[in-house]
């Protein structure tokens, strides 16, 4: 097997890890007002963004009556037999670079998302993505909102080029890493651009003082495949107390997994790996063991927050990080996105099911390369196009 270097675009840390308790996504149904699908996507909320903001493939896939106090039912399964011909995929934490969001302030449209985070933030969000420090940009309440806005940017920027409207209509599925999944439903109309952003800003803080609470790390472990990493998750914790306990949090390609656990038992872990033959383990230099149940203190605020926000069915199918399956009903996406933090991240099947699928071409928005780089290394042939801002 191929080694990375560690200049690869995998050694980015994407941060949008997970494994521990699995959920099983439940299959509910939710009547909405009668109201025109229009509608049902704009909010007075969003001072004109959701307006202006032309999402892909805007032909509702929500059977309504339109008759006068009539309800829509949202049928969960609304998407499950979904195709994918293009697809955007939205990057995570970890793909975050100096000088992201520059090119986005020649586009009005991009330009402006900037403004109203600064707005929900309360501080400038576009300075700090330009100019850092990068040490501030790499910290998990800063780059989540970065990444974020910066990924929305950048398809203000494919819109204004020439095809670029054609490419964003022609879109008929997307996903996101970890926090990517935010991303891709704003892009897919599930909740406002500003809503996304305060559910984001908040994700990061509780992520963050969840992993203040305990010491805990992450790790990849590169060279083995998922059942050689969990035989040494595994042997790690027959060695170790239940509070250092480690477990695969995200499932990122074939020969690159990423663990998290107590920093101890990821201390265990990488003596013991080459014994397993892994060809090397690299920390990550996130905040702590994200995707595992070390985050179970945040999942109660984002469970609140996420009960205080409209969230709409997806013009398009989102695909869950948790079980690699798109989801149409708003409470079962709520639910869902609380547990994303402790649940293991499914990119590897994801990836591989677009492709099943027939996915013709890619277009990774946001910074970094990250998702390319992983992409090609599912499938060599895949097609797959950056598009910064």
């Amino acid at each position: 097997m191929q080694a990375f270097s560690h200049h690869s675009p995998l050694f980015r840390s994407p941060y949008s890890i997970s494994h521990s308790s699995s959920f099983s996504a439940m299959s509910s149904s939710l009547t909405l007002p009668s109201i025109s699908f229009n509608k049902l996507h704009s909010s007075p909320s969003t001072n004109g963004f959701s307006r202006n903001f032309r999402y892909s493939n805007q032909r509702s896939r929500v059977s309504m009556n339109l008759s006068s106090g009539s309800q829509a039912s949202v049928n969960d399964a609304l998407f499950s037999d979904y195709k994918a011909s293009n697809a955007f995929l939205f990057p995570g934490q970890g793909a975050q670079a100096l000088g992201m969001g520059k090119e986005a302030q020649n586009v009005p449209a991009a330009a402006i998302l900037y403004k109203k985070a600064n707005d929900i933030l309360g501080f400038d969000l576009l300075d700090i993505c330009i100019n850092g420090p990068k040490e501030k940009l790499d910290s998990t309440v800063i780059s989540q909102p970065a990444i974020y806005v910066t990924s929305l940017a950048a398809v203000e920027l494919l819109r204004v080029r020439e095809g670029g409207q054609q490419i964003i209509d022609s879109v008929d599925v997307t996903c996101g890493l970890s926090l990517g999944e935010y991303t891709a439903l704003a892009f897919a109309g599930a909740f406002s651009f500003e809503d996304g952003l305060k559910l984001v800003k908040l994700r990061g803080e509780a992520m963050q003082d969840a992993s203040d609470a305990a010491k805990s790390s992450m790790v990849s472990v590169i060279g083995l495949d998922s059942e050689k990493v969990q035989q040494l998750c595994d042997a790690v914790n027959q060695e170790v107390p239940e509070a250092e306990k480690v477990q695969i949090a995200n499932y990122l390609c074939p020969g690159n997994y990423a663990v998290s656990g107590g920093t101890k038992g990821v201390e265990v872990l990488e003596s013991k790996a080459k014994s397993f033959k892994a060809r090397m383990t690299v920390r990550l230099a996130v905040a702590g063991a994200f995707h595992t149940s070390f985050m179970e203190p945040a999942v109660s605020r984002l469970e609140a927050a996420l009960a205080a926000t409209e969230i709409r069915t997806p013009k398009i199918p989102v695909i869950s990080n948790v079980d690699a399956q798109p989801h149409a009903d708003p409470d079962t996406i709520k639910k869902i996105l609380a547990r994303q933090v402790t649940s293991p991240v499914q990119w590897e099947t994801t990836v591989k099911t677009l492709l099943t699928k027939g996915m013709k071409k890619g277009y990774e928005l946001g910074p970094g390369k990250v998702i390319a780089g992983i992409l090609k290394r599912v499938d060599k042939a895949a097609v797959i196009e950056n598009i910064g801002a």
